[in-house]
């Protein structure tokens, strides 16, 4: 793909904002430990809310929507959407929870909630276990997708000679290095601004390839009879999936363990039960309760129901343009095919226009790097905070805790780079990537949902279900019986025989002690019956008494959010009256919600 002076200009603009970005927040990241990593407990919801947004957008995510439309119709998109009723618990009932704890990482609570040597030794773990494997793991197929969407596009019919075989790696490190040098001089306040400015352009970018693929297609209209004849079936545009087809793309087994499991059995980046990760990172940073609160619901909305329609319309556009595309889908890696993950980029080359090209490579590169930068940020806030300050040095001053903020962000890049290099070289796909994470956190989301309600668990708790659900994840992949089961159901046989260990866990060891759980009740103030012998002896602690309300409001925010997908869908595509229906019932429920939100504080003091 040729690129002309207009292209080049975008480029060079947007990496120079970037960068000035990070150098002009460079004293602000230089002033504490706590303005390094949670921009002095004082953004604002819109700007952590979008850094919210921005760091979930990566570079593979419209790839992995591309790939997942193809296999599944419009209905793979659940395998996400899915997660919605959890992300709205985070905001009506745990984000309030989570700011009141005044913790700096979630791993952080570990010792807040539970006492001794097994709750350091957990926190320390998952603190090293977080930064070290999972946060590689999350940089690394980023950078494989960042370097997918480089060979489909500027490199696309480079002639291979000596030393350049990796020419989309090398495009890829300086990337790296730029995102470094911003997101280690300027702590979360240039990560969280510059993910503001970097969300606003790849929405732009997204926005206006989808329009730019659809009129090349011939109108949605074109574009449905087109999808629909290649396939010989309508299952592809089904917000549903067609229960009743011969052959079902999603049976209806997958689409029930989906919604009914997938919100509270698995712990994953973003999508944390309860909340956990940057999420906590952000609503960490926020100025008070009322501000966590808005700005992960703005989270939430802006990730379900602004963001997927552009991805999806170009994916639709990739199957009417090229059949092949769902042959390449549903055939196995040992086939040889390309991936369908790739059609996204390929769009990109053979329809984006002088300046759209542009626009596009600053798209994927500005998703890449809100995504590596809050890594970087979020790694190394585990080490230092939660190893480095727990462990190492306790008596640190705030220049060896800025010094080593700043030491352990280089390492993190270091690392995941040496990563990066082996998944995009050892020919590691996204999805397997995805994957795998998924199985890391199978089975722990239970635990991290009840912590908070009941005061019986313990630590203990929490060292089974992690443990428990590893083990029976690699049990039920090498038993040939539940091996053959789809992703899903073992998914869930491993959140349930994990629920059932940690339960049994619980009941059979000693409580967390009482003037422990008694300091948590007193700083939290949790709601809910589970809290009972606790609360007895605190009669002078008011929790907000909002818990049912917090649960009513997250159905509400889900049915908003399950109703508005498929109402935008509708208008898109001129079905007016599907149209009117859903957009009318999401107004009904948003209406609801309003009225039957809890308040926020905004009082809660800032603590260091």
């Amino acid at each position: 793909m040729q690129l002309h002076a207009l292209d080049w200009a975008i480029i060079a603009g947007y990496f120079a904002l970037a960068l000035g970005i990070g150098l002009w927040y460079r004293r602000r990241a230089g002033t504490s430990f706590v303005d390094y990593f949670a921009s002095g407990r004082s953004l604002p919801w819109w700007i952590a809310g979008t850094s919210m947004v921005a760091t979930t957008f990566a570079a593979d995510t419209p790839l992995w929507v591309t790939g997942k439309v193809a296999q599944y119709g419009l209905a793979g998109n659940w395998l996400w959407w899915s997660w919605a009723f959890g992300g709205m618990l985070t905001v009506f009932v745990f984000a309030k929870l989570w700011r009141r704890a005044e913790v700096l990482t979630d791993v952080e609570l570990i010792e807040l909630r539970y006492a001794g040597r097994a709750a350091a030794f957990l926190r320390g773990f998952r603190g090293i276990y977080t930064a070290v494997l999972m946060n590689s793991i999350v940089i690394g197929w980023v950078t494989k997708a960042m370097a997918a969407v480089l060979k489909q596009t500027v490199l696309h019919g480079t002639p291979a000679g000596a030393g350049d075989g990796h020419m989309d790696l090398w495009l890829v490190v300086v990337m790296l290095a730029i995102t470094g040098a911003y997101s280690v001089v300027s702590g979360m306040w240039g990560v969280a601004i510059t993910d503001v400015v970097q969300f606003v352009l790849a929405m732009v970018g997204c926005t206006a390839l989808a329009v730019v693929a659809v009129d090349a297609v011939g109108g949605t209209d074109a574009l449905q009879q087109k999808v629909a004849a290649s396939f010989g079936s309508t299952q592809a545009f089904g917000y549903l999936p067609d229960f009743g087809a011969v052959d079902p793309w999603m049976p209806v087994g997958v689409f029930v363990a989906l919604v009914l499991g997938q919100w509270w059995a698995s712990w994953y980046p973003g999508n944390e039960p309860g909340g956990g990760g940057y999420i906590v990172q952000r609503m960490a940073s926020c100025r008070d309760e009322r501000h966590a609160v808005k700005a992960t619901l703005f989270f939430q909305l802006a990730h379900y129901c602004l963001r997927p329609w552009p991805w999806i319309l170009v994916a639709f556009a990739a199957l009417a343009l090229h059949p092949e595309i769902r042959t390449w889908a549903m055939a196995p890696a040992s086939a040889g095919l390309p991936s369908a993950e790739s059609a996204y980029p390929m769009l990109i080359r053979e329809l984006a226009p002088t300046g759209l090209r542009g626009l596009m490579l600053v798209t994927f590169a500005a998703a890449y790097m809100s995504t590596v930068s809050t890594q970087m940020n979020w790694g190394a806030s585990y080490l230092v905070n939660d190893v480095y300050r727990r462990f190492v040095n306790p008596q640190a001053d705030e220049r060896q805790l800025l010094r080593a903020s700043r030491l352990a962000s280089a390492f993190v890049l270091v690392l995941s780079g040496f990563v990066s290099w082996y998944m995009v070289t050892s020919g590691v796909s996204i999805d397997d990537a995805w994957q795998f994470l998924l199985a890391l956190g199978a089975g722990v989301g239970a635990v991290f949902l009840l912590r908070w309600f009941w005061w019986r668990i313990n630590v203990w708790s929490e060292i089974t279900a992690m443990t428990g659900s590893i083990v029976l994840f690699a049990i039920c992949r090498a038993w040939p019986t539940t091996a053959a089961l789809p992703t899903e159901y073992r998914s869930l046989l491993v959140a349930g025989g994990t629920l059932v260990l940690w339960l049994t866990v619980t009941l059979l060891t000693q409580p967390e002690p009482a003037a422990h759980l008694g300091a948590f009740y007193r700083k939290v103030r949790p709601d809910g019956p589970g809290w009972g012998p606790v609360a007895a002896t605190a009669p002078d602690v008011r929790p907000d008494g909002t818990l049912g309300h917090g649960l009513a409001c997250a159905a509400l925010g889900t049915t908003v959010v399950w109703l508005t997908l498929p109402g935008i869908g509708a208008v898109i595509f001129g079905q007016v009256g599907t149209a009117i229906g859903c957009l009318g019932g999401a107004a009904v429920a948003g209406a609801l919600l309003l009225r039957l939100a809890p308040r926020g504080k905004a009082d809660a003091s800032p603590a260091g």
